[in-house]
């Protein structure tokens, strides 16, 4: 009898334990993109900052400005082959769709 009783408690534990794993990869899966997101969002942000430096210092078409511009661009391509988004500094919200281009231009920043 004894048995019995010690594998039903062994099985409720492992449901537990099994439950349990489940819920904590789901809290920390979003919770390490989200912190990824934040480096991304980080690092645009601050390549934008030196981009907007270069534009103020040396010009728009300055050697300077074309290199902060391609820096920017890199940021934002990391950011979208790991989480299909890139963080648009003047808006302030994520782009799901790779259309860095036109947001440039709009800006007046785009450069080939």
């Amino acid at each position: 009898m004894n048995t019995r009783r010690d594998y039903k408690r062994l099985g409720k534990t492992l449901v537990a334990g099994a439950t349990l794993s489940v819920f904590l990869l789901f809290v920390a899966v979003p919770r390490s993109q989200a912190d990824g997101r934040g480096k991304c969002q980080r690092n645009m942000e601050r390549a934008e900052a030196r981009l907007d430096q270069a534009i103020h210092r040396y010009g728009g078409n300055s050697r300077q400005a074309i290199d902060r511009w391609h820096e920017l661009n890199a940021e934002r391509q990391r950011c979208w082959n790991q989480y299909h988004a890139w963080w648009g500094v003047q808006d302030h919200r994520w782009h799901d769709e790779r259309d860095w281009e036109r947001y440039d231009k709009d800006r007046g920043w785009h450069h080939d």
